[in-house]
């Protein structure tokens, strides 16, 4: 990834699925001489709360799995199961928006699996590296990663700044494709609603 060129990177951002979608994310700027650290060592850079909710989340589809063999009777289990789980899903929810810092926070236009599109009053220099944090109210998820900018655009209601996601771990480039279709299903659906009801 470090080795790309600018259109390189363009091309690896476009390869994925982007929707435009309004989320929370922190934005920090890197100093020149900051590090980014190895791939290798992500998890390390990560605050806590990150790690520990992207751990709770395998730990989760580890427990059910082994129900799925269980057949019809395990049914009500599992439900039962998905209850617990969607309770500390919103309790992991509450602790990770504790992490979203106000003076830091963006809104984002667009994000995928590869990057984000955020909103920005003012301009970043292409290059410039960050570390980003995404706040998936709907997911009860967030995620801490780091992106390069590769594009900026000046438009009439700011910058149009996109983010290629250069330091983030699979798991969490994984959420994010699952949240991105997720939501364009929730959308077609509702398209499909307001068409029903207008006609």
């Amino acid at each position: 990834m470090d080795t790309l060129t600018l259109e390189e990177k363009q091309a690896q951002f476009d390869e994925f699925f982007m929707i435009s979608h309004n989320l929370n994310a922190n934005i920090t700027p890197m100093n020149d001489n900051d590090v980014l650290p190895p791939v290798s060592e992500l998890e390390q850079a990560m605050p806590y709360a990150f790690r520990i909710a992207s751990e709770m989340a395998s730990i989760e589809a580890q427990a059910l799995r082994p129900l799925r063999s269980l057949g019809e009777h395990a049914n009500e289990l599992a439900n039962y199961l998905n209850h617990q789980s969607r309770k500390i899903d919103l309790m992991m929810s509450f602790i990770l928006q504790q992490q979203d810092e106000p003076d830091r926070r963006f809104t984002t236009l667009k994000f995928g699996g590869g990057g984000v599109v955020i909103l920005s009053p003012r301009e970043m220099v292409v290059g410039e590296h960050a570390e980003i944090k995404l706040f998936l109210t709907e997911e009860a998820a967030a995620i801490f990663c780091f992106g390069e900018v590769i594009a900026c655009q000046h438009e009439s209601d700011g910058y149009h700044i996109a983010f290629i996601f250069n330091r983030i771990r699979e798991q969490d480039q994984e959420l994010l494709v699952r949240a991105s279709l997720h939501l364009q299903t929730q959308q077609l659906r509702k398209r499909a609603q307001e068409r029903e009801e207008n006609s």
